[in-house]
């Protein structure tokens, strides 16, 4: 009963130590795996690590994020803020409700949390300075746009929950669709509402700093490649003509279109994205691998058990329990890097929760939006730090901190209204 627990508190240890996560993870598999079993240990942590590996579906990892960063190289981010910015100019809040649109489209067409968040910064974070923006509405809106890549489709979170899980990925993306531009329209809503009350919140752009009618229509020749990205990355999976795999190579082989199209390509360029999409991708590995290692010797002491025991003694029956793993995965969030999340929470939560009755897909949408909160969460969301790394030396960690907590808030109602009302996330994979 006791080996679980300790096993937890050597997690919290390790990650407080500051070795990486994968490290942690690792070594705390071997180690109470030789101790405890010897040989058959070193056995079950062979096992557990093909198994991981042998995955067909996460071959669509490397391919998102090829594509993510061969857009992010060719200039997306700033064509898609230009144009947005030209034509939302004039609104009080224009901007930052600007920085959460791009953001959303950023996710459709990468998926890749920091391509979204560091692109903003850079782009986003000096035009709302400028104009005397609110600076805790600048640094939440990128942030939170920038993070809306863990929920709208291609999600790499989406395509390892569903290898873990067995729930359809397909499926997985169709209701990230709806609960993307849902949380865009939530966050969209907070800034224009506190624009119109407090007029220098964020102050809409001078007349002479507006674009014109000719300006604003030039601009959106900015969204055609995006836009076809799009529609043949997601339309041939939502449609069934292709699984997530083949349609992140169809997403791949579109960012180097699309990079040929804008003229930006260089020989340069595809040789950074390809050594950066290797860093990346034996970086989301190792975790799988180490995660995937805990799991196995965590589940093979009696851990598994142990959870779905004190979860189903929790007061309130399924809707007790089902608050109580939110809470948890919600807790993981502080600490944890989001794959790292998935394979130590979702296989002892995921499958408990589907088994007092609640719908597999549901629950798997609900946990994409959990993970969300998690990368904006003190004290060590992943989001607050790529922004810290791209914004002056004036701003500082604390006050990113506080720029979140509204749109964490903002994310948890969204959780909410999600809970009470399952429709708003299962009618597009339903109709589909």
């Amino acid at each position: 009963m006791y080996i679980p627990l300790f096993m937890f508190l050597a997690l919290f240890i390790g990650l407080l130590s500051g070795i990486p996560i994968a490290f942690v993870l690792g070594f705390i598999s071997l180690g109470f795996a030789w101790i405890l079993w010897g040989v058959a240990g070193m056995n079950l942590i062979i096992s557990a690590a093909w198994g991981a590996m042998n995955d067909f579906t996460l071959t669509a990892v490397p391919l998102f994020i090829f594509m993510a960063m061969m857009l992010e190289k060719s200039g997306l981010v700033t064509d898609l803020y230009n144009c947005f910015y030209k034509w939302s100019g004039g609104l009080r809040g224009g901007l930052a409700v600007a920085t959460i649109l791009v953001g959303t489209i950023i996710g459709a067409v990468s998926g890749v949390i920091a391509a979204g968040v560091i692109g903003l910064g850079l782009i986003a974070f000096p035009q709302m300075e400028q104009f005397k923006y609110d600076r805790k509405i600048n640094l939440g809106s990128i942030m939170a746009g920038g993070t809306l890549g863990q929920l709208v489709p291609p999600s790499i979170c989406m395509v390892v929950y569903g290898a873990i899980t067995g729930v359809s990925v397909s499926k997985l993306f169709a209701g990230g669709v709806v609960l993307g531009v849902f949380l865009a329209l939530l966050y969209s809503v907070y800034i224009l509402t506190r624009s119109y009350f407090n007029k220098d919140l964020c102050p809409s752009l001078p007349v002479d700093n507006r674009a014109t009618f000719a300006e604003k229509i030039s601009s959106l020749r900015a969204i055609f490649w995006p836009a076809i990205l799009i529609i043949s990355v997601l339309g041939s999976i939502l449609s069934g003509a292709s699984t997530p795999s083949e349609g992140a190579a169809v997403g791949a082989l579109g960012s180097v279109v699309f990079s040929l199209a804008t003229r930006r390509f260089r020989w340069k360029i595809f040789w950074e994205v390809a050594i950066q999409t290797l860093k990346v991708t034996s970086m989301v590995g190792w975790i799988i691998f180490s995660a995937k290692t805990f799991g196995s010797v965590f589940s093979g002491v009696g851990g598994n058990a142990l959870v779905t025991k004190i979860a189903t003694s929790v007061p309130g029956g399924p809707w007790g329990t089902l608050i109580l793993s939110t809470a948890f995965v919600l807790f993981l969030g502080m600490f944890l890097e989001t794959v790292a999340m998935i394979m130590l929470a979702a296989p002892i939560v995921s499958p408990l929760l589907v088994s007092l009755g609640f719908n597999p897909l549901w629950w798997g949408l609900i946990f994409m939006m959990l993970l969300q909160v998690a990368y904006l969460s003190p004290p060590f969301g992943f989001a607050l730090f790529y922004l810290k790394g791209v914004t002056p030396p004036k701003i500082t960690l604390e006050e990113i901190y506080w720029s979140s907590l509204p749109f964490i808030g903002i994310q948890i109602i969204g959780i909410i209204l999600v809970i009470m009302f399952p429709i708003l996330a299962l009618w597009l994979p339903n109709l589909l």
